[in-house]
């Protein structure tokens, strides 16, 4: 489609660019929506639902616990993240990580 915007009267071409402006504006947002129901319809082919799919990527199962605190056998650690305060108290005060193992 060519448009031959020398002979559109101002009026048009305002119209025009407010059209183009909105489309750009939104086009993102359009593309995200083909998106979405792209992967709703793959997912259906397989047997599920987004929802499905989603929670199975967020749903993580259990670790168990690698390290415990010797002063308090309730309070462990599955080795992961940030160390708690009890990990980094026992290594500052020369317990190797290893003995700190369950």
């Amino acid at each position: 489609m060519e448009l031959n915007l020398d002979n559109l009267p101002l009026k048009e071409l305002r119209d025009l660019r407010n059209k183009v402006e909105k489309a750009i504006a939104t086009f993102e947002e359009r593309r995200k929506r083909e998106a979405l129901v792209a992967a709703e319809n793959v997912a259906r082919e397989f047997g599920f639902s987004l929802a499905d799919l989603a929670e199975a990527k967020t749903s993580r199962g259990k670790v168990a616990p690698k390290y415990v605190n010797p002063e308090d056998p309730e309070m462990t650690w599955t080795g992961r993240g940030r160390k708690p305060r009890w990990v980094v108290d026992a290594l500052d005060a020369g317990t190797a990580l290893e003995e700190l193992e369950i």
